[in-house]
């Protein structure tokens, strides 16, 4: 049974249509038939909002607990969006990480989400996406950590690789791993062909495969676009934004 959403968040998301650019899905054809795990570049809060309203079919995106609960918000999101920040101006973020506290309570927990939790409470995470696999639909996350991997994305935590063990335990059935590369200059989301998992593989051995295969897939899809900025994961001044070339340079 779908879930009812409140009217604040249906206002929410009628704004952020209004306002936010229209953005043009491409390679659709690498969508497998059945349930898949999309794992994209963050690009900062584009990937989330850009999947949310544009990406096709039925899906349900990770979002991380703290953002869901109003009291954890304010701690989070500053030192998660803004804390790299000039140090002259993070009071203010400071600030506006109370103040989207309850707005980002009400989009988090209307849209179509699975909670993310870091505790022993990661075995709903798993069980709920699996869920939904089985469902028929798709599961979109955006794995990327602070570590550099290069001027693309940024390094993949391998934990969210654990949904396809789970998922082959239950069903018997490889679930497929769908690179994207959310792209907000050139207002695109590229989709690109499927890696499988393989349930003879060591966990971790295929783990490290899966989100070595995924970036790799990511950057390829973004160096073969027009030349453009790359929105990294970190919320840098944008004079520091990559551009997509093989050599990284600064535009």
């Amino acid at each position: 049974m779908n879930k009812s959403t409140s009217f604040a968040y249906k206002i929410i998301e009628f704004l952020v249509r209004l306002f936010y650019h229209k953005m043009e899905v491409c390679g659709q054809e690498n969508l497998p038939d059945g349930p898949y795990i999309a794992a994209g570049n963050h690009s900062q809060m584009n990937g989330p909002i850009a999947c949310e309203l544009y990406f096709p079919g039925r899906h349900y995106i990770w979002c991380i607990s703290q953002m869901m609960d109003r009291r954890l918000v304010p701690a989070y999101a500053y030192k998660d969006f803004w804390s790299l920040k000039p140090k002259y101006i993070r009071w203010f973020y400071r600030i506006l990480s109370y103040l989207i506290a309850p707005l980002s309570e009400c989009v988090f927990t209307n849209a179509d989400t699975i909670p993310v939790y870091k505790d022993k409470r990661v075995f709903e995470t798993i069980d709920l996406s699996v869920r939904h696999l089985e469902e028929g639909a798709g599961v979109i996350i955006f794995p990327e950590d602070y570590a550099e991997h290069n001027n693309i994305v940024h390094t993949f935590q391998h934990g969210f690789v654990s949904v396809a063990k789970r998922y082959y335990a239950k069903t018997g059935e490889r679930i497929p791993f769908v690179p994207i590369y959310v792209c907000p200059a050139l207002k695109k989301l590229v989709i690109g062909k499927p890696v499988y998992y393989d349930p003879d593989h060591p966990a971790r051995e295929e783990q490290e495969r899966i989100c070595n295969e995924l970036m790799d897939a990511i950057s390829e899809l973004a160096y073969a676009l027009p030349k453009h900025r790359v929105v990294p994961y970190p919320n840098i001044s944008r004079k520091e934004y990559p551009e997509n070339t093989r050599t990284g340079q600064k535009l």
